[in-house]
């Protein structure tokens, strides 16, 4: 299964096919400035199989998003993440730097979050964000989450934004 299309996007599976695209979005430094490092073409390949794990497992996971036309702009979707030692359900989402800007991140979590609230069924759901990433944050808000608590499991502290879905 798959969140619904939007005005502008859809969304299909990761496969190695994507590896390409997905080495250039999660190895570009301004896509990845709040990570510890942009990632490598291997990285790239155990995240495209990490998904796949997730999709097999849970029946989702972060996908491809791309124009109606077929044009890569990013991935987005839900993977349960550790949040000070509990698990959650997290939407995620990276747009390719060139296309930052223009609603697209905000469009493509929107129909995540109800893919989340009437497949997965779950009651919250969030998002871990840098407390620099201001971009990112706004994204959040736009779903309606707002700030719950800080993570502190990790190597950095990150915000934890949430929305309630039931």
């Amino acid at each position: 299964m798959l969140p619904h299309p939007t005005d502008r996007l859809r969304f299909r599976e990761m496969t190695p096919a994507d590896l390409d695209e997905m080495t250039s979005l999660l190895g570009d430094p301004a896509v990845m400035t709040y990570y510890a490092a942009p990632k490598t073409r291997d990285e790239a390949a155990a995240w495209i199989e990490w998904n796949q794990a997730n999709y097999a497992r849970h029946g989702y996971g972060l996908w491809i998003v791309e124009t109606h036309d077929g044009d890569f702009v990013g991935d987005c979707g839900l993977t349960w993440q550790q949040v000070n030692g509990r698990s959650e359900l997290e939407v995620g989402y990276h747009v390719r730097s060139d296309l930052q800007g223009r609603g697209y991140g905000t469009e493509a979590a929107l129909a995540c979050l109800e893919f989340a609230r009437n497949e997965v069924g779950v009651a919250l759901l969030v998002a871990i964000i840098h407390p620099d990433n201001a971009a990112s944050r706004r994204v959040a808000e736009h779903l309606g989450m707002r700030a719950l608590e800080d993570d502190t499991g990790g190597s950095a502290v990150r915000i934890v934004m949430g929305v309630e879905l039931g």
